[in-house]
């Protein structure tokens, strides 16, 4: 039950995560942000392994003992598991650091499709996101998260 609940919420939270290529030539790192978002949303919905871990760190490391290597396993386990997922993500706050870090909030919902008994599952969840860019591409290197409600880990 336990990896259940941390596969759903690597998933998540790596649904927050996506390129900024959506956001134009002449975009600000807001906009960016955003746009990365949206696309990741997308690679979650079409079980995109390797889109969702080219957004992540190689240094990526949170309180719950995920680095890169097992946020990566933990995907790969959950694609296996669902026959479909769906992410619905709500941006709540977005601070920028100087064009080359930022901190997102967010609320996402997500719901996936499985051979359980219920066939379904669903949650939602809030996350503290740490980013950096290094080199004009945005990379997730640190996250807290907990459900809705509940205390931030």
């Amino acid at each position: 039950m336990i990896r259940i609940l941390q596969t759903c919420l690597i998933l998540a939270l790596l649904a927050a995560c996506g390129s900024g290529s959506d956001a134009g030539p002449d975009a600000n790192p807001e906009d960016e942000l955003r746009a990365w978002v949206h696309s990741a949303e997308g690679y979650a919905a079409d079980k995109d392994r390797s889109g969702l871990m080219a957004l992540i760190s190689e240094n990526y490391a949170d309180s719950r003992g995920n680095d890169h290597e097992k946020v990566g396993n933990i995907i790969r386990m959950h694609f296996l598991r669902q026959q479909n997922v769906a992410i619905l993500t709500s941006i709540d706050e977005i601070e920028v650091m100087g064009d080359t870090a930022a901190r997102l909030s967010l609320t996402v919902g997500m719901a996936g499709t499985d051979a359980s008994a219920l066939g379904v599952r669903a949650n939602a969840y809030n996350f503290e996101l740490e980013l950096e860019n290094p080199d004009d591409e945005w990379l997730l290197i640190g996250a807290r998260w907990g459900r809705v409600g509940g205390d931030m880990h």
